[in-house]
This record gives structure tokens, sequence and C-alpha cells, in this order.
């Protein structure tokens, strides 16, 4: 499959992940965005999520800097002082390949930041694509489910029960479609497919350890493309982590299968860099 547009579908991919984002915070009863502290601000364009408690890089992180407007220090200054009140140490900086200054990454290192993992991001057509055959069942979930879809998701991703009580505030959100894995009922994995427009987000695909090595995220991944393709969307985006030697790939190949096509390494930058 051909992609065209590159630069297009980047700022596409961005923007849709931005508000899947800010859709996260937006889903907190007011009593959890207390608890966790989380805050969203935007910066001179630049979007800055925070959660002080029970959440990592997965939350804490800054979308679109340099995108509207060129980056600068005072804008840093900002950033870097929201996550200095929030006592959250490290955050990444997304730094996308068309932000200013060009490369952002050489403004980054100058001002004092340290390359982390980069994501790569991928994306895809509208079109759907084959479910794999499984033994597991398929299913978009509702409120029954929630605190197993915070449960599951929010365990894979490293956060703490907080952050899972948010996940689960997104299901039944407006724009948010949550499926889930079961054998026999018991639920086994995740993934949910968020979408504004003809657009569509992949996210928070797990998959209990109990249920690993049985298929459910192809099949789960497969779900969603073709539910974003009923729901007529023209493009599809995700992310996972850089492919590195020796390590489980399985998303990242589980990405592939499903017809995405990698759409550039986006460089990570965070306060002290990757932790030891």
């Amino acid at each position: 499959m051909t992609i065209d547009k590159k630069s297009d579908n980047e700022e596409l991919s961005q923007a849709i992940e931005t508000e899947a984002l800010c859709e996260l915070h937006r889903s907190a009863p007011p009593t959890l965005r207390e608890s966790m502290g989380l805050r969203l601000e935007s910066v001179d364009g630049a979007t800055v999520s925070v959660a002080a408690r029970g959440a990592n890089i997965v939350i804490n992180r800054v979308i679109g800097l340099g995108t509207n407007a060129p980056a600068n220090g005072r804008q840093l200054d900002t950033i870097r002082n929201i996550y200095a009140d929030a006592d959250v140490n490290r955050y990444f900086i997304h730094a996308a390949s068309s932000a200013r200054p060009a490369p952002l990454t050489a403004f980054l290192e100058n001002a004092g930041f340290v390359a982390d993992r980069p994501w790569m991001k991928f994306v895809r057509d509208g079109g759907a694509v084959e479910e794999p055959s499984r033994d597991l069942e398929i299913r978009e979930i509702d409120a029954e489910h929630a605190g197993d879809f915070g449960r599951i998701a929010g365990s894979a991703f490293g956060l703490g029960e907080p952050a899972r009580e948010l996940l689960a505030a997104l299901v039944g959100r407006p724009g948010w479609r949550i499926f889930m894995s079961f054998d026999a009922g018991r639920p086994a994995g995740t993934g949910a497919l968020f979408v504004r427009g003809s657009v569509g987000w992949t996210d928070w695909g797990a998959t209990d350890p109990a249920f690993r090595r049985r298929g459910s995220q192809s099949a789960l991944l497969a779900r969603r493309v073709n539910a974003a393709a009923d729901m007529g969307c023209t493009l599809l985006c995700t992310c996972t982590g850089e492919a590195v030697d020796g390590e489980d790939q399985h998303s990242y190949r589980n990405i592939l299968r499903a017809g995405f096509v990698q759409a550039g390494l986006r460089p990570n930058y965070s306060p002290a860099g990757r932790p030891a």
C-alpha cells in the first residue's frame, strides 16, 4: 500500500493523537482530576499533558512544540516549570520532523534536553482488513467491562491505579470505541479506537499476561481497522516504540500485518534521557 502526501499525513496524525490525549483528560471526573493532579495546558500552541500521580510518559508528554510557530526558550521554560510544579521529573517532548526551528532536535539538545526512545508513527488508508482466525471472542464493550479495560490496559502501560480509573472513563465517551477479547467470558485483551471526522487513532492495545500468545492483539487491531472503515475513515494512525534488537516486537509486527506502513520515527526528548 502506498500512502501519499506524507506531510499532510504527519499533520493529521499529530492532530488526531493530540485530540485523543486531550479527550483522555476531558473524560476525568473532577475528583479523579484532583487525585491524579491532571493538567492540560496550551503553551504557545504546544499541548502539555500532565499527570502528577499514577502515570508516566504515556500521559506526561508535550505534543506540537514548534508546529504553529517556532519553539523558543521562554516556551521551554514555561513547560519545565509546569512539570516541576507537578513534581514530574520525566516527561517526553515529541519532536515532529516539520517542527521549527529545524531541526527541532538540535534546538532541544541545545536547551539541555536529552534524546530518549523514539516512537514509530504508522498510517494506513481506510480500507478493511481480513480478521485473523482465533479462539477468542472480540466485541465492543460498554460500562460493564470498563473496569476490566482500565485494569488490563493500565497494567500493560505501567500506569498506577488512579490512571486505570482514568482509562475506564473512556468507555462510552463520544468518539471512542473500546473493544475487548474474551476467553469463555473472561476479559483477555483491550484495544481502543478514537475517531474524529475521517481520521482514526488506535490506542491502548494490551493483553492480560494470562492470555498472551493467543492472537488477541492482532484480532483486536483488525477489528478496529474494520470499525474505522465502517465509520468512513480514510486515514488511520497509530504508533509504538522504536524497534529495538533483543526486545519483543509483537506490537510492531501486528501493526504492519494490519496494513499500516511506517510513517517515520519521531524523536522524543526528556530532561535526563532514557533511564538506566
